[in-house]
């Protein structure tokens, strides 16, 4: 270190000023978007048949696809130290944002709205006249 701490905010992010950052940052980056894209894939998969669990993962897909790639291309064009670390800091903040503030309340009132579906479709199974549709009785009543 030959500068003051936060005069590295203003230095090229390369592998010259940041030997220790540089290339673990853009390999794990990488890593980590390849692994985001499977993730997702495989997700959004398997949970088909819920919308609002559709939603947060592409909240957490398009926030972490633009994060990855814009840490590439950061280390590739060799920006700013601090524009890297703008852009570390806002990915992680909205994918933590979205999984952690955002959704949470939405899934507790979903886990209700199902278990309410699984309620009525159990007692709708427990009685099963009541899926049955009843004939009319016509009454053997005067005529006018």
């Amino acid at each position: 270190m030959k500068q003051l701490p936060w005069e590295y905010f203003w230095v090229a992010f390369s592998p010259e000023n940041f030997p220790d950052l540089f290339n673990p940052l853009w390999i794990a980056s990488a890593i980590l978007l390849g692994l985001l894209v499977v993730v997702y894939v495989l997700r959004t998969r398997a949970l088909h048949r819920h919308k609002l669990y559709l939603d947060m993962w592409e909240w957490l897909f398009w926030a972490g696809l633009v994060m990855f790639f814009l840490l590439i291309v950061g280390a590739t064009f060799k920006f700013d130290f601090a524009v890297i670390m703008v852009i570390l800091a806002g990915g992680l903040f909205t994918m933590a944002y979205a999984r952690f503030r955002r959704y949470p309340p939405l899934f507790e009132a979903y886990e209700h709205q199902l278990a309410r579906q699984r309620y009525l479709a159990r007692t709708r199974q427990s009685r099963p006249e009541a899926t049955i549709r009843q004939k009319t009785v016509r009454r053997k009543g005067k005529r006018r």
